[in-house]
């Protein structure tokens, strides 16, 4: 199919960077991160008054708790990740935004499996389904910024002259490694809820002390 031209269209704007620096996108993701890691914690609810006794009640509220936890610090580590590739970053243009834009959709939607984990993990029905359902999220999430990742490293004219192809491979294989293991923990919900969240864990410890986030700080 022949594509069809305007008078005075060039197509090199729409692959032409839009702006220099990522000033306005990190204050912009920034503020999706914070507002996303603040409603985890709205969505613990305190214990109803007058039907036990106030500690008990906050005792009974451990899932909430181990939910958000969980939560806070994947979101956390994602954001260091996030900025850090952002350091790399000279220019982003309509694309970027897009993908990126993308990317914050699904990291203010992890408030709400978050809540449906704490909720029905107590459950013996149900909390399979709401392991499945929770790291069947974090799994998008992660394909997602793997493709936020793909689309800058295939843009090379995006990324600062000092990037190296040495440190590309090295974060491609980094961030390879979210989508695998928290497909793994989507799969092992539908034999115990306890394994999955437990992958999940030990995924979000093993990107808390990342020797590749320091080493990209160097110029």
């Amino acid at each position: 199919m022949l594509a069809v031209r305007f008078p005075g269209h060039d197509p090199r704007v729409e692959t032409a960077p839009v702006e220099s620096g990522t000033g306005r996108s990190d204050a912009f993701s920034d503020g999706v991160f914070a507002i996303a890691i603040t409603l985890l914690v709205l969505e613990i609810r305190p214990p109803e008054h007058g039907e036990q006794s106030l500690v008990d009640g906050l005792l009974d509220l451990w899932p909430s708790y181990l939910a958000y936890v969980l939560s806070f610090v994947t979101i956390g580590i994602m954001w260091l990740n996030h900025h850090e590739v952002l350091r790399l970053v000279r220019a982003v243009d309509r694309g970027f935004l897009l993908v990126n834009t993308l990317l914050l959709m699904f990291v203010a939607f992890i408030p709400f499996p978050t809540n449906v984990l704490a909720d029905f993990l107590t459950d013996s029905d149900e909390r399979k389904m709401a392991a499945f359902f929770y790291a069947g999220s974090f799994t998008a999430m992660a394909v997602v910024y793997n493709l936020f990742w793909h689309y800058l490293r295939s843009r090379r004219e995006l990324l600062e002259p000092h990037v190296t192809d040495a440190e590309v491979a090295a974060i491609t294989r980094s961030y390879l490694l979210g989508p695998t293991v928290y497909g793994l923990a989507t799969v092992a919900a539908l034999v115990s809820a306890w394994l999955s969240v437990a992958i999940c864990a030990a995924l979000s410890i093993s990107y808390a002390v990342p020797a590749l986030r320091w080493r990209l700080r160097r110029r």
